[in-house]
Order: structure tokens, then sequence, then C-alpha cells
């Protein structure tokens, strides 16, 4: 288009030139300079124009560009932000849990300290309550065994004292003779001994336990005694019957039992050992005034 226009210029020119003066030739060759400046101008503005915005539009592209990655980036810091508030909101939790927990634990641990206190105070009471009964039975241990003293130098008492248990083991040759359950001299002797020492304890109580052999009664006694099962309780019943009337202990602390041949110390294939068998233990047990018996401790 700028040819064209050129050459419609120089078309005029020289048709202008046939007519006018020369100096109206000059004046209009002057002008077509100037507007062919003024074109070349333009031309060169248009293309820096065009630049210009082909510059703009790849500007307004990169800036379109950098817009989606800004909002890209901007959509993910808004799910890490919102997966963030969400695991703090569950270390919260957790922590809100876990502080609960130790509580909860601390007031187990303090309970449990405070059991394990009560329990401490409780086993020193026991322990001191036990102490006593254990010097309390001491004594009288001391006592049956200052006042059985010959008979145990001879070997027919014996007197054990397991954990706080006293016992008084009586050979039935002291108290009996063969075949009989009358008790002899000798045995009311140590039964009066064994009376003045219970006396001196009201908080004990005396048990009876009749035992014999595995020897079965004899023909000519089977009438009075029919098996070892009346022996061993008639002759427990008998001593009971001495402590009472002859020793003056009463009658609520006493108790009797018979055990037969059942319960034996020794082997009965040997003369000895039925010797051993053949016996009266005397077991002192707690005793309480208007309660009577108690569980042996």
């Amino acid at each position: 288009m700028n040819k064209g226009l050129l050459c419609l210029l120089l078309t005029l020119t020289f048709c202008l030139s046939a007519c006018v003066s020369k100096n109206t030739f000059q004046q209009k060759v002057n002008e077509a300079d100037l507007l062919r400046r003024d074109v070349q101008e333009l031309t060169a503005e248009q293309d820096q124009l065009r630049q210009d915005k082909k510059a703009l539009q790849d500007e307004r592209s990169n800036l379109n560009n950098r817009l989606v990655e800004v909002l890209q980036q901007n959509s993910k810091l808004q799910r890490d932000l919102l997966a963030a508030q969400a695991n703090q909101e569950r270390q919260q939790g957790n922590l809100s849990r876990h502080q609960q927990q130790l509580a909860d634990m601390q007031q187990t641990n303090d309970q449990l300290l405070a059991t394990i206190e009560e329990l401490n105070q409780q086993l020193e009471k026991e322990k001191i309550a036990r102490e006593a009964r254990l010097a309390k039975v001491k004594s009288t241990y001391d006592q049956l065994v200052g006042a059985l003293e010959d008979e145990i130098k001879r070997g027919e008492v014996t007197i054990s004292n397991l954990e706080g248990k006293l016992s008084v083991n009586m050979l039935n040759k002291i108290l009996f003779d063969s075949g009989k359950a009358e008790v002899k001299p000798s045995g009311q002797k140590a039964l009066r001994s064994l009376g003045d020492v219970l006396g001196k304890f009201p908080d004990k109580a005396l048990r009876i336990e009749g035992h014999t052999d595995n020897v079965q009664i004899s023909s000519r006694l089977r009438e009075r005694f029919p098996s070892n099962w009346e022996l061993s309780t008639a002759r427990a019943t008998n001593i009971v019957h001495y402590l009472q009337d002859q020793a003056g202990v009463p009658g609520e602390r006493l108790a009797t039992c018979g055990y037969s041949e059942y319960q034996p110390v020794a082997s009965n294939d040997t003369a000895e050992g039925r010797a051993q068998n053949r016996r009266t233990e005397i077991v002192l047990v707690p005793y309480q005034s208007g309660v009577g018996f108690k569980a042996v401790e």
C-alpha cells in the first residue's frame, strides 16, 4: 500500500509539473518528501507498535502462565494448611488424651501408694501383735517346760512350738496302763502341772487328742472298747474329766477328740514306732471368754 501511494504522488507530481511553475513543482516535491518521510515514520511506528503488541501478548501469556502456577501453588498451600490444621487438631486431641491418661495414671499411682502405705501400717501392726503373741507363747512354753521338766527328761513328754502353736505330746505309758483308759498317778501329776500353767493364761484352751497304734483290740477288751476309735476317745475323755474335776480347768476351755490309729507319727511296723503312736496330744488353742474356741492362729 505504501508503494502505490508513492506512485500516485509521483504521477501527480509529474502532472502538476506540466501545469504549474517550477516553484510550484518544487513546493510539491518538498511536500512529497515530507509525506514520504511521514509515511516512513508511520510505517516504522506501525512496526514498533506491532512489536510492542507482540511483546505485550507474550508478556500477557507469561503472566497468565505465572498466574496459573501461582493459583496451583495457592491451592496446594491451602490443602497443606487444611491438612496441617487437621493434624494439629489430632495432635491436640492426642495431647489431651495423653494428659488425661497421665492424670489417671497419677491418680492410680497415688491410690496404690496410699494402699501400700495402709498395708505397710497394717503389716506393722500385725507384726507387733504377732511378736506379742509369740512372746506370750514362749512364756507359756517356758512355764510348761519348767512344770513338766522331769517328764521331759524321762522322754515321756515332749513340747513343740510350731509357728506359735503349742502342743504337749504325752506318751500313753505315763498316762494309761495297757488296754485301760483310767489315768495313772504318774499321768495325774503331769496333768495337774499342765492345769496349773493353763490357769495363768485365760486366753488359752486345751484340745485333747487321743491316738493309738494299729494293733486291734483284744477279744477280752472288745466288749468295752469295740475298736481303737472307742479306746482313743475314752482316754481323751478321761483326761478332760481329770483336768476339769481335779486340775480346776473350766469345762468351757476343754475339748476332746479321738483319732484312733489313723494319724501315726511313726511306723507301726516296730515296737518303738507303735509306742510313739500310742500317745495323747494336748494342743493349746486360742480362747475368748463368752465366745469360746477360735481358729488356731
